[in-house]
């Protein structure tokens, strides 16, 4: 069964003229996907450090430099988010995540991105390598926005707003300062 009563049937004659109604009223119905912009994101997903991502033509993607990396100990995670403040920083709410063997000094990172829009990066140097955000990791997001500190020794982050950037078809180009405590 369609789910169709018969007098939702379309005519038998075949007019261009009627696509464009046809094709509305199915949308409005719900029968017809959204457009790929307006489809949620799949979250957690994870991608290697593919460099060849972020060639000239290729994209959307993220190429980020990230620099002040105290060691090459532990793990170093580069989240993309979608900039709003229901996933910023959510566990599992990330976008893509790219994990990469950290290098003292810098270490250049590609981060794909399934569409063009608004997106907020995070990126945790893990020192330990325990998997988990300790006082003595590191961390970075886009825009180098400052880390305030709660009675000076929580780091508070800064709100999605001061970390939102846009990403065009292309491979967008960034920066990221890492602070240690």
């Amino acid at each position: 069964m369609t789910g169709f009563l018969p007098s939702a049937r379309l005519p038998e004659r075949k007019s261009p003229a009627l696509l464009p109604v046809v094709v509305t009223g199915l949308a409005l119905a719900g029968l017809v996907a959204a457009p790929l912009a307006a489809q949620p994101f799949a979250y957690a997903r994870t991608a290697p450090n593919d460099l060849g991502q972020c060639a000239p033509g290729k994209g959307p993607a993220v190429r980020v430099v990230v620099s002040g990396l105290k060691s090459s100990a532990g793990n170093l995670f580069v989240r993309a988010y979608p900039a709003n403040s229901r996933d910023w920083l959510e566990s599992k709410r990330y976008i893509m995540r790219v994990d990469v063997k950290p290098q003292a000094g810098s270490v250049t990172v590609c981060v794909p991105l399934p569409a063009t829009g608004d997106f907020a990066i995070a990126v945790h140097h893990d020192v330990n390598g325990n998997r988990k955000s300790d006082l003595s990791d590191g961390a970075g997001m886009s825009n180098n926005p400052g880390i305030k500190k709660i009675l000076g020794l929580v780091p508070r982050p800064p709100s999605v707003d001061k970390v939102r950037f846009n990403a065009g078809s292309g491979v967008t180009r960034m920066a990221i300062s890492m602070q240690y405590m």
